[in-house]
């Protein structure tokens, strides 16, 4: 007999099954599989998603009629515009909780690289047919038409996620799951050094982001007067989505052909932070109109890459509670925006100076990318150490 303190990573290596009946009595076979069934129908990002879908389409479908209410109509159109941030909210925390059991480390960059090209397409498909809408039909018309799409996108989710039986595929099947969230050690999670170095490289990531898409078009309209405006409020973003897809293409190529998680997941963040603000920086001196919007347009383009690193950082540290920790992750990241542009809002207004403000997000950006590759890791960190007496 030996006693053998081993993480549930370790074990997954020991010899045999983790079913062994060496190592698992018969009772906890028993207990296993039955909270494996009990999982995803239970907790499912699935049905988070199908709610909050079927939630937002309901409620910009609805927003037109709020807005005939008379008296009422302000304070309805807050409490309607504040529902739709929350239900928005957990859309991308589901998703992260969804494919970290369901889409293993060499698919996931992809997945959440087409994902992130999704909303950049949406917002362009949005903002190009609602100005052909309104000038035709009115600005009810878009909300129709917004809300009818997010409906037929929830009637989507729930025919391919929760019609019928569902029998997920598990990536892990050991009872490393203290899954329910009541149980997870979230301080011991946040003392882990790759944990807290992902949660704040995301947050500088978000806060870069936020600043460029608040401050872009102010930037053009005083130093380009004359330029365009649809050429740097498109391109851009435009460009954004092939960007996308090739990050999420490349980080799980790279992955595939035997390169080490961590080491594709810095690499990634290396292009989104470090790259990119390359291309940021010539922006401080004196450019041409077409110089400046390629300059633009490589560097949000590059940004994407973060879905092969950090954005999905957080399925490779913490599969058990991938969606609860995105969601903190993106309510830092959005605090940290908000604290980022009003910053660069009052530099901008003191030094009258656009290169202060990019300055300050290279700066931002290094800082954040430094953390990461210093601290950041893909081992997974959220299995709770425990002790076997296993039979030699």
């Amino acid at each position: 007999m030996a006693d053998n303190h081993t993480s549930g990573a370790d074990k997954k290596d020991s010899n045999g099954s983790l079913l062994d009946p060496k190592i698992y009595g018969p009772d906890e076979c028993k207990e296993e599989e039955s909270g494996d069934r009990n999982l995803w129908p239970r907790v499912g990002g699935e049905r988070v998603l199908f709610f909050s879908a079927s939630s937002w389409a309901l409620i910009t479908a609805g927003t037109p009629l709020l807005a005939h209410l008379g008296s009422h109509t302000l304070a309805l159109m807050t409490v309607a515009r504040f529902l739709m941030g929350i239900l928005q909210g957990v859309f991308f925390p589901s998703l992260a909780s969804l494919c970290s059991q369901r889409v293993v480390e060499g698919e996931r960059g992809f997945l959440m690289s087409t994902l992130q090209s999704g909303t950049h397409l949406g917002t362009l498909l949005a903002g190009g047919l609602g100005t052909l809408m309104l000038d035709s039909y009115g600005w009810e018309s878009m909300f129709y038409s917004i809300g009818f799409l997010s409906g037929l996108w929830a009637l989507i989710v729930w025919w391919c996620l929760l019609k019928g039986e569902l029998t997920p595929k598990m990536m892990e099947t050991k009872k490393n799951s203290e899954w329910s969230l009541s149980r997870i050690p979230w301080l011991t999670l946040f003392k882990k050094p790759p944990v807290w170095a992902m949660v704040f490289a995301h947050m500088c990531m978000c806060s870069t982001s936020y600043t460029l898409l608040s401050w872009l078009p102010t930037y053009f309209k005083e130093s380009f007067p004359h330029a365009t405006g649809w050429v740097y409020n498109v391109v851009p973003w435009l460009t954004a989505i092939p960007s996308a897809l090739v990050g999420g293409y490349v980080s799980d190529f790279l992955i595939n052909r035997g390169y080490g998680v961590a080491s594709v997941r810095k690499i990634m963040q290396f292009i989104a932070m470090g790259v990119s603000s390359m291309f940021i920086l010539p922006l401080s001196g004196v450019v041409t109109f077409p110089a400046a919007v390629t300059y633009i347009c490589a560097a949000v383009g590059l940004t994407t890459f973060t879905s092969g690193g950090v954005s999905v950082n957080v399925q490779d540290l913490t599969p058990s509670c991938a969606g609860a920790l995105f969601g903190f992750m993106n309510m830092m990241g959005s605090f940290m925006g908000v604290v980022l542009v009003s910053l660069s809002g009052y530099l901008i207004e003191v030094t009258q100076s656009w290169s202060v403000v990019f300055a300050l997000i290279t700066l931002v950006n290094a800082t954040g990318l430094g953390v990461f590759l210093i601290f950041g890791g893909a081992r997974r960190v959220d299995l709770v150490e425990y002790s076997r007496i296993i039979e030699i």
